[in-house]
């Protein structure tokens, strides 16, 4: 299998902030790590984001934005960035997936597929 030009793998890892949350109000803020890595051959840089925010109720947020908490990171070939960001929902469960935007050095555009992932208030078992 030929090695893909274009590859960007992403990582993601939830957190649910307890001391920034209050579910009496319909507040749960989760916090997310990513780290992108440029898998492919040639070097890419991050320019925008999208992000579609569903919760338990299905109630959808998009976001669409320049870059990632400030930043559009050039990443050549087995490079990586990650950064640390959150949300809040009304919910105490929820999901996210999304997409970057992608210009490789070569000029062609690219989206960096993010794969769905849970945002969940852990639950005490009893």
């Amino acid at each position: 299998m030929a090695e893909a030009k274009y590859a960007i793998d992403v990582q993601v890892k939830t957190q649910y902030l307890a001391d920034q949350s209050d579910p009496d109000e319909d507040r749960h803020v989760f916090s997310y790590t990513i780290t992108i890595t440029n898998a492919g051959s040639v070097a890419a840089q991050l320019i925008s984001r999208h992000w579609v925010i569903t919760d338990s109720e299905g109630v959808v947020q998009e976001v669409r934005g320049l870059g990632v908490v400030g930043h559009q990171p050039l990443l050549k070939p087995g490079e990586h960035f990650e950064y640390t960001s959150g949300c809040a929902l009304a919910t105490p469960v929820g999901t996210m997936k999304g997409s970057y935007q992608m210009t490789a050095e070569d000029g062609t555009q690219f989206d960096a597929p993010i794969a769905e992932f849970l945002l969940s208030m852990p639950r005490t078992l009893h």
